[in-house]
């Protein structure tokens, strides 16, 4: 009797130096794979545990994180799906899984956290579900995995406030993207609509004024969407900036922008882009479409046609393949309405896309209403088609009537 009880002290006292040798690692903010070690060592050398298998859940898969007594093959072939309806200790029957003689299941506020399988393991005369060694390696067990548990929430807190800091620079640098005034006069107005599909997004339009006769009109659209998307737009609006006050040769312009954006974007970022510059005085527009959806311009009061001319999307290839610059002359009166895939890919409940034919027959329905009143109009046409379907991409909308 007194041979047990000092059996019992001391497997008791083992039991405790692992508690506070455990706790100390936790407390010292040891990495993951520390812990896992420390737990390891634990069982295998303090508590003598013979075979072993611990499979934690991550994202609805389980994934073995420490395993010894038994070969790499055995554990491939355990059907831990099987026993997650286990809630208590259980003893498995030779049938079910031959290495291992109980399963502990691992909970933390009923949620199951991981499946610890046992053999060989040392009991006393209190039982499997007494104040056994099994008893304590689930305690032990339980402690290390909400330690883990409670890393992984508190480094996530850190992801989500340190992406919320970034978010919050992408919208500040996403204010100075676009234009704070366009033209609204009797002879020229341009008006715009933005709608990001999250709070932040990768379209883009732009008014330049170049000199008293001369202005540059764009829009744009970069591949991907939220805050990387947003940054490249950025420095895409900052270089074409740059280049429109050096030259208004629409050539040069989109060669210079493709050759930054393939490979500032490592050719894995691409920019849909339409540009055109118009000259009062001499009644010249010039545009180059870069893979855009086609803008629709109305000259000198005629027929509605696309603008097409051009290239193929920004950033693809180094140098473009062809580039070819649409030139309408003796233009006295546009009106020229641009916009972004956002909105012609807008579904409704049924899954049904809102399409070009539609945006076609609302332009040509308005053509002689001014931008603003054009834009508002097609947005509500959009929203009524949606029905409360959430858009897919940011929209954006850029009109232009000019009357000399």
């Amino acid at each position: 009797m007194k041979q047990t009880k000092t059996i019992e002290s001391n497997l008791k006292e083992l039991e405790l130096n692992s508690l506070l040798e455990v706790t100390e690692a936790i407390n010292n903010n040891l990495p993951e794979e520390s812990l896992y070690k420390i737990y390891h060592f634990t069982l295998l050398a303090n508590l003598k545990v013979k075979k072993l298998a611990l499979f934690v859940a991550l994202e609805d898969q389980w994934n073995c994180k420490v395993f010894f007594g038994v070969d790499s093959e055995v554990i491939e072939k355990i059907p831990v799906r099987d026993f997650e309806g286990h809630e208590r200790i259980q003893t498995l029957e030779d049938s079910e899984c031959i290495d291992f003689d109980h399963i502990i299941p691992v909970m933390h506020k009923k949620q199951l956290l991981a499946l610890v399988f046992v053999g060989d393991i040392a009991e006393t005369d209190h039982g499997i579900s007494g104040n056994s060694a099994t008893t304590f390696l689930e305690a032990l067990t339980n402690i290390i995995l909400v330690a883990i548990e409670n890393k992984k929430l508190a480094r996530q807190q850190l992801e989500q406030e340190a992406f919320k800091k970034e978010l919050e620079i992408a919208k500040q640098v996403q204010n100075y993207l676009f234009p704070k005034d366009l033209p609204a006069t009797d002879s020229f107005e341009v008006a715009a609509y933005y709608q990001p599909h999250h709070n932040v997004g990768g379209d883009y339009y732009d008014y330049i004024q170049i000199d008293e006769h001369k202005f540059l009109l764009c829009i744009a659209d970069v591949s991907g969407k939220g805050v990387p998307a947003a940054l490249m737009m950025s420095n895409f609006q900052a270089s074409l900036r740059t280049l429109a006050r050096q030259t208004v040769d629409l050539e040069t312009i989109v060669s210079e922008l493709n050759y930054q954006i393939k490979f500032s974007g490592n050719g894995e970022i691409f920019i849909t882009f339409f540009a055109a510059v118009y000259n009062s005085e001499t009644k010249e527009f010039k545009y180059v479409n870069c893979g855009h959806n086609p803008p629709l311009f109305r000259g000198n009061k005629g027929s509605i046609g696309t603008l097409k001319l051009g290239t193929t999307v920004l950033g693809m290839f180094a140098p473009l393949p062809f580039i070819e610059i649409g030139i309408l002359n003796d233009i006295k009166n546009f009106d020229l309405f641009c916009y972004t895939d956002g909105l012609n890919e807008a579904i409704n409940q049924e899954e049904e896309e809102f399409g070009e034919e539609q945006i076609d027959k609302i332009v040509e329905d308005l053509i002689d209403t001014c931008p603003h009143e054009l834009n508002e109009t097609m947005m509500q046409a959009v929203n009524q088609f949606r029905d409360g379907k959430e858009y897919r991409d940011d929209v954006t909308i850029l009109s232009a009537k000019f009357k000399s």
